[in-house]
């Protein structure tokens, strides 16, 4: 089953079928009817987006007001990184626990990001870029963020293993609140 439960509700590793031959390789990176069938999660596709970014660039946490939320599914096309999810639902089971998974052009996989999930990543390489479907368009007035070393997160710790010992954040991404300045917008 290409669709994998992860420890946190409502996201999904995504694990294509390649095929190889002579010529290179093929998969189907995103396919509605079938995250429907195995996620019984009718993502339906409404923007797409692509950043780039050099090894160290950090990205997030980011997430959508919900209602009306959104959710996201996420690949790399080029490079490598550490995409971390975490759930910011007050009254999910899960609320507050994160889980990083490397993502690469090497292992092609994907996360799925159901509503209410936070998302951030760790760009390992240069030139780094990577795919978010969304099922929403862009809002600003409701896209919000968390400093990214909120819920306890050790970005330092999580990059060790790549040698990453400086980031390059955003002033949005470093002036974001916190977990308790936020509560008020977090999900319900």
């Amino acid at each position: 089953m290409p669709y994998q439960k992860t420890d946190i509700n409502d996201v999904f590793l995504f694990t294509p079928q390649v095929f190889e031959d002579s010529r290179g390789y093929f998969f189907e990176s995103f396919r509605q009817d079938k995250t429907l069938e195995e996620t019984d999660f009718n993502f339906e596709v409404k923007q797409v987006n692509t950043s780039l970014s050099k090894r160290g660039v950090l990205r997030g946490i980011h997430f959508k007001k919900n209602p009306p939320g959104q959710a996201k599914f996420v690949s790399v096309a080029q490079g490598k990184i550490l995409d971390l999810a975490i759930d910011l639902r007050q009254s999910s089971s899960t609320f507050g626990r994160w889980r990083a998974f490397e993502l690469s052009q090497e292992n092609n996989l994907s996360l799925l990001l159901g509503y209410g999930i936070g998302h951030a990543f760790l760009a390992l390489e240069d030139n780094t870029k990577v795919n978010y479907l969304c099922d929403s368009v862009f809002e600003p007035g409701i896209e919000f963020g968390l400093h990214p070393f909120e819920f306890g997160i050790d970005w330092q710790e999580l990059a060790r293993p790549w040698g990453i010992n400086d980031f390059v954040i955003s002033p949005r991404d470093l002036n974001a609140g916190t977990v308790q300045e936020s509560l008020h917008i977090l999900f319900p």
